[in-house]
């Protein structure tokens, strides 16, 4: 069984836009594998046997809050265990975080560069701390993007941060912890309890650098995940196969862990 637990998708009428502006603001450094729709993922999905995949909005605005909410809500299936998002930026988070547990969504997804802020600011750990309270997964893009420029608001040493302040409850640093700052995973953030997927990194990391973080970090806190469109899956899935690790290691990381965490 493979979950592949960090795509994104798009409504129909706004993926083509979406997809185009994004691509814009990357210099087309990512080339989509798919068109940014429902119907593309699974296809995909179909073609490269992956089971079930985690849907990651991101919000941009306090007036995308309900609507972008309630249409992740509306692609859940058997294959698409959707996330919510809020805006951060408001002193009514509670009420938004609310909303996307009433609706049943299972996380939500932040990303610190689109929506302007520090991952450990004191704010965003009340943010974290009453979505954790609520049950919820919390997935947090991680260091580099080509979108922006340096310094980047989201890194190694301040994912340690935000697990030292928290009570408990699931929080995934994207990208191994923080794309482009490996060394800085290793060195200060794997050990802790912090999970990583490895959305957008196998092109990307050392392999021997890879296998240092599982040792040290856990197989059983590494998630399988593409980042779809930017990212081919079927590509990724290969390189983690290829790896020297344990079968048992292999498995929890493209399924395991993640059925646990989402219990299903």
């Amino acid at each position: 069984m493979v979950v592949d637990f960090h795509t994104h998708i798009f409504p129909d009428e706004l993926a083509p836009k979406a997809i185009e502006v994004l691509c814009g603001e990357i210099d087309n450094l990512y080339p989509p594998v798919s068109d940014g729709t429902k119907s593309g993922l699974l296809k995909n999905m179909d073609e490269w046997a992956i089971d079930i995949s985690v849907v990651l909005p991101v919000v941009t605005k306090q007036t995308q809050t309900k609507r972008a909410n309630e249409w992740s809500a509306s692609v859940r299936s058997e294959r698409l265990i959707p996330f919510g998002g809020i805006y951060p930026h408001t002193d009514d988070y509670k009420s938004d975080i609310d909303f996307a547990a009433e609706l049943g969504l299972k996380g939500l997804k932040f990303h610190a560069e689109y929506q302007n802020f520090i991952l450990d600011d004191k704010h965003m750990l009340k943010i974290y701390d009453y979505a954790l309270s609520k049950g919820l997964i919390l997935l947090h893009h991680g260091g580099f993007d080509p979108a922006f420029k340096p310094p980047f608001k989201s890194t190694p040493a301040k994912f340690l941060n935000v697990a030292k302040a928290m009570r408990g409850g699931v929080i995934i640093a994207s990208h191994l912890g923080g794309h482009d700052q490996w060394d800085d995973v290793e060195q200060i953030l794997a050990g802790s309890g912090i999970y990583l997927d490895t959305s957008m990194g196998f092109e990307y990391f050392s392999r021997d650098q890879f296998l240092r973080i599982v040792k040290k970090h856990g197989a059983d806190k590494i998630l399988f995940g593409s980042d779809a469109p930017w990212s081919n899956a079927c590509t990724e899935i290969e390189h983690l196969k290829s790896m020297p690790l344990a079968q048992e290691d292999i498995e929890a990381i493209l399924s395991g862990n993640a059925k646990r965490i989402l219990k299903i």
